[in-house]
C-alpha cells in the first residue's frame, strides 16, 4: 500500500477509531468489574488479584496502540499535506536509487545534449490524488548519472494549442528540498494551479515545468545536489540525465537561456548552485529559503567533507568563476532562514551576473513558498520571456 494517498488514510483512520473503541470496551469491563468485585467474598477477590497483573498490561497494550495510532494519523495527514515522503523507502531510508557511480564525461552544455542517442520514454499519469491529473510522470534511467528516478512533467495550456504546434518551450527544473518529493510542487505548492491562468492571460510565460527525484540515497542522506566520487552523481542527473530526456521528448530549446530552475530549502540551495555552476545549461534560478553554506542541511554530503562544502557553497562558486555568469537570481528568505545569504550573492555579484533578494515573512514551510510562485514567476517572465 503506498505511503501517500486515500487508501493508506482511510486504514489509519480505521485503526484510531478501532483503537478507541477498544480502549472504551476494557473501561467499560474495568467499571463493571469493580462493581461486581463489591459484592464478592474473600475467595472471589483473590481470585481476580491473581489477574491484576495481565489487566494492566492489556490497559498498558491498549493505551499504546491508542498512541500509536494517533500520532501515525497526525503524521500521515501532515505528509499528504506536504508530500514530505511519497514512499517507505523514503521514510524509512531503505531507497537507494543510485545504480552506478560512473565517471560523467566532459560537460560541453545543454546545446550538446541534443546531439547525443534520443532517450525517448512513455508517460502516464501519477498515482496520487494530491497531484493534478495532468501532471505526468516516466521513469527514468540516468545514463551519465547512473541514477535511476521518477520525473514528473507538465506542460502548459499552450502546448497543445494547434496555434502553438510549431512553437518550442522555455523549461523550469522544479526542486523539492530535503526530505522531499518530487510531487510536491504540483501537490501542496500547487504550481501548475497556480500558473496555468496567469500562462493563459500572458502574465506568466508557458513554462513546461518538470520536477525529478531529489532525494536519491538511503539512510536519509541528502545529495548536496553534488557528484560525490563512489557515492552519487547527483548534479549530472538533475543537469544533464534530465534536460536531455527533456530535450528528447518535449518541444523545447536546446539554449540554456530558455531553462531555470527553482527551489525551496534544500531545493533552493540545489537551484541557485546549479545555475551558478552550469551558465551553459541555465539562464535563471529562483531560491525560496535557501542557504550558501551546504551546513544548512546537517544531513547533506557536501556539509561532512570539508571540500566539498567549500566549493558546493553558492558564494564560493560565485565569487571563483573564471568569468561572472550570465545567470540572474530570485532569492528570498526570512532573517536568519536565507536572506542574509541573498544579500551575500547580491554584494558579491558583478554584470552580467544579477540577483534579486526578497526578504519574507513565515516559518520554514510550505505556507511561506506556495505564495511566492506567482511574483517569482512573473519575475522569471522577465527574464526568460515567452517565444513568439
Amino acid at each position: 500500500m503506498k505511503l501517500t494517498g486515500t487508501p493508506f488514510l482511510i486504514l489509519t483512520i480505521i485503526l484510531f477509531v478501532a483503537s478507541i473503541g477498544l480502549a472504551m470496551l476494557q473501561w467499560g469491563k474495568g467499571r463493571s468489574g469493580g462493581s461486581r468485585r463489591g459484592r464478592e467474598n474473600g475467595r472471589g477477590r483473590a481470585k481476580d488479584s491473581g489477574r491484576g497483573p495481565l489487566r494492566f498490561l492489556a490497559y498498558l497494550c491498549t493505551v499504546l496502540f491508542c498512541q500509536a495510532t494517533a500520532v501515525t494519523l497526525v503524521f500521515v495527514l501532515v505528509n499528504n499535506s506536504n508530500l514530505i515522503y511519497d514512499s517507505w523507502g523514503d521514510l524509512l531510508g531503505t531507497g537507494n536509487h543510485v545504480r552506478a557511480v560512473p565517471t560523467p564525461p566532459k560537460d560541453n552544455g545543454l546545446a550538446a545534449d541534443s546531439t547525443r542517442a534520443k532517450v525517448i520514454q512513455s508517460f502516464q499519469a501519477v498515482d496520487d490524488n494530491a497531484v493534478p491529473k495532468d501532471v505526468k510522470t516516466t521513469d527514468l534511467k540516468g545514463k551519465l548519472s547512473g541514477v535511476d528516478g521518477e520525473v514528473l512533467v507538465w506542460t502548459p495550456p499552450q502546448y497543445d494549442d494547434p496555434a502553438y504546434k510549431d512553437k518550442t518551450f522555455p523549461v523550469v527544473e522544479l526542486l523539492a528540498g530535503f526530505p522531499g518529493s518530487s510531487s510536491t510542487w504540483f501537490g501542496t505548492m500547487e504550481v501548475s494551479k497556480q500558473l496555468a491562468p496567469l500562462m493563459k492571460s500572458g502574465q506568466v510565460a508557458p513554462f513546461i515545468l518538470v520536477s525529478p527525484r531529489v532525494t536519491l540515497l538511503g539512510r536519509n542522506t541528502d545529495t548536496g545536489c553534488a557528484d560525490v566520487p563512489g557515492k552519487v552523481n547527483a548534479d549530472t542527473w538533475l543537469s544533464r540525465d534530465v534536460p536531455q530526456m527533456v530535450l528528447d521528448n518535449f518541444r523545447v530549446d536546446a539554449s540554456p537561456d530558455r531553462w531555470a530552475l527553482a527551489g525551496y530549502s534544500a531545493g533552493a540551495h540545489c537551484a541557485t548552485k546549479l545555475a551558478l555552476e552550469h551558465p551553459n545549461r541555465y539562464r535563471a534560478a529562483i531560491s525560496m529559503s535557501g542557504y550558501n553554506d551546504p551546513i544548512g542541511e546537517s544531513d547533506s554530503l557536501t556539509a561532512k567533507d570539508a571540500h566539498l562544502r567549500e566549493i558546493s557553497n553558492p558564494l564560493y562558486i560565485l565569487t571563483h568563476s573564471e568569468a561572472p555568469p550570465k545567470v540572474a537570481l530570485y532569492v528570498t528568505g526570512n532573517k536568519g532562514d536565507g536572506f542574509e545569504d541573498a544579500v551575500a550573492l547580491q554584494k558579491a555579484a558583478k554584470a552580467p551576473t544579477t540577483v534579486t533578494p526578497l526578504e519574507t515573512t513565515g516559518p520554514h514551510l510550505s505556507v511561506t513558498w506556495k505564495p511566492m510562485v506567482d511574483p517569482s514567476f512573473k519575475w522569471l517572465t522577465g527574464i526568460i520571456p515567452a517565444q513568439h
